[in-house]
Formats: C-alpha cells, structure tokens, sequence
C-alpha cells in the first residue's frame, strides 16, 4: 500500500513537473506555395535551345526573367512575342532576359525556327517538353507569361495575351 501510494505520488509529481515548463513558441508555418503560383521560385531545368545550345536555371541568377510559353499556331503568341524581343533590346544590358518555351500540345503549323524569323524574334527559344512544362507548373492557356525577379521569384504570371506596354510596367521596376 505505501509503495503504491509512493508511486501514485511520484507519478503525479512528475506530472505537475511536466506542467510547469514553459511551451515553446512554435512559428507560424507558411503556406506552401504551388509550382507556376506568384510567390513560386525559378526551378531547376537544363535544356537545349533550337540552335542546339545548352540553357539553364543557373544560367539565369541575378536576372530579371521573362519566361514566354508559345506556340507556332497560336495567334495571340504571334502578336505578343516582337514586344518581348523589343523589351530585351531595351532592357538586356541592365539583366533582362526573355526565353520563349515552345509548347509541344499540338503540332507546328509551320517550322519554329522559320516562325522566329518571321515575327523578328531572336531570344533563346527551347521546346519545352511535358516535363519541363510540368517544372513550370503546367500551362493552362497559350501565351503564358512568367516574370521572375532577380532573387528567382515568379512576381508576374500572364495567361494571354498582354500588351507590351503593360508587361514592361512590369519588369521595370524589377531591373
């Protein structure tokens, strides 16, 4: 008996013991931000452009980042991407860069080197295969475009078209 109440003491002692400690303050948790949602980081990729040269995430740190998914058959994206070429023209010197994925969900209307050509394009084109469109997030529309901070940062995301001007008022206070 006294051994049992000897233990039923010891027991609640420690109890009360474990009540006074103080609780750590436990840091709010951030939300998860998903692939391709304002907030998102750059990801990781490697990819060779249509000329046959090598491009990657690494290649791109310290830049402000215009990301254009395109494609040869879509009007829109025809209209929109000379804006892009005329951004970086403006704008390169000072850590601008524009890289056109072209989205493979339907065949090219026509070649997409010649495409380029035709609407004055000259900035690094890749074709972004299902799983680089996946490291983006996937592409809900066609044009959709991304801009990137200089630390990496998806701070812009467009589905559609969007005039130049607008874009530019974008980037600009990010260079």
């Amino acid at each position: 008996m006294v051994r049992t109440s000897v233990l039923v003491l010891c027991v609640v002692l420690i109890g009360m013991l474990g009540c006074r400690q103080e609780a750590k303050p436990v840091a709010p948790k951030q939300p998860e931000i998903s692939a391709g949602e304002v907030g998102w980081r750059l990801p990781t990729f490697s990819a060779k452009d249509l000329n046959g040269r090598t491009i990657n995430s690494a290649d791109l740190r310290g830049k402000v980042v215009l990301v254009d998914f395109w494609a040869t058959w879509c009007e829109p994206c025809k209209r929109e991407m000379p804006g892009y070429q005329r951004l970086l023209d403006q704008y390169g010197s000072r850590g601008f860069v524009v890289i056109g994925f072209k989205a493979n969900m339907m065949a090219d209307t026509e070649p997409p080197l010649r495409f380029a050509r035709e609407v004055g394009v000259h900035y690094r084109l890749i074709v972004a295969d299902d799983g680089l469109m996946h490291k983006f997030g996937g592409i809900e529309g066609l044009p959709t475009t991304m801009i990137f901070d200089r630390s990496g940062i998806l701070r812009e995301k467009v589905i559609g078209f969007e005039y130049t001007n607008v874009i530019e008022s974008q980037i600009k206070p990010l260079i």
